[in-house]
């Protein structure tokens, strides 16, 4: 498994973006410390998917920051990106980690305490719990507890990681729980100044990840 550090975790989304304002964003981020970042593309087809991951992956080469692909197990692998994330309703861990191997990261959404050990048991090497808050993607949201934040922290060995809504007013629910870092997709994609918001989200996530 490649090393990996995911403190500040951003999850990209071209909705409305040229994709010019697109790759620009995405650089911001990578400057202000973004410490991995997955493309997310849900409406795409598999060649616009490849063809912006493609740009994306020369980016977060250019400052060694590992790419996730979102879903499509394809398209991490015609780009040799550096991992993949799934949901509940894709390809099992244990099956992508037979296509993938032992190099690549996988990560995978998980809501409750059950979902979580599945997905340890079959290789996943990092969780996605939320959603903390209500959000703006193109994603369905069911909310998660602090509680069931905590009790997957304390279930699971690898990192796991908080995801949904959140931005750098509202991470307080977060203290006190051993999650590795958390995620975020509005507060730098629709920031006015997403290198300088990142910088400033990336402060929040240490202070959370050393606080626990």
């Amino acid at each position: 498994m490649k090393k990996f550090d995911s403190t500040l975790y951003f999850i990209t989304d071209s909705t409305d973006f040229s994709d010019e304002e697109f790759l620009y964003r995405i650089e911001e981020a990578l400057k202000g410390g973004a410490t991995l970042i997955q493309l997310r593309e849900k409406d795409k087809t598999t060649r616009e998917y490849i063809a912006l991951a493609e740009k994306v992956h020369t980016l977060t080469q250019k400052y060694n920051i590992p790419l996730i692909i979102d879903d499509r197990i394809d398209v991490a692998m015609a780009i040799e990106a550096e991992g993949v994330h799934l949901g509940q309703s894709d390809m099992p861990i244990s099956t992508a980690r037979k296509i993938l191997g032992n190099n690549v990261i996988i990560g995978a959404t998980a809501k409750t305490v059950p979902q979580a050990l599945e997905a340890y048991d079959q290789g996943a090497d990092y969780l996605g719990v939320g959603a903390m808050y209500p959000t703006t993607t193109k994603v369905k949201t069911v909310l998660t507890s602090t509680d069931t934040l905590k009790d997957i922290c304390t279930a699971v060995p690898i990192p796991v990681n908080a995801i949904g809504g959140l931005n750098k007013t509202n991470t307080d629910i977060l203290k006190g729980i051993d999650i590795a870092g958390f995620c975020v997709v509005s507060a730098i994609m629709k920031a006015d100044a997403p290198k300088a918001e990142t910088e400033i989200l990336l402060n929040i996530a240490k202070e959370l990840v050393k606080n626990d």
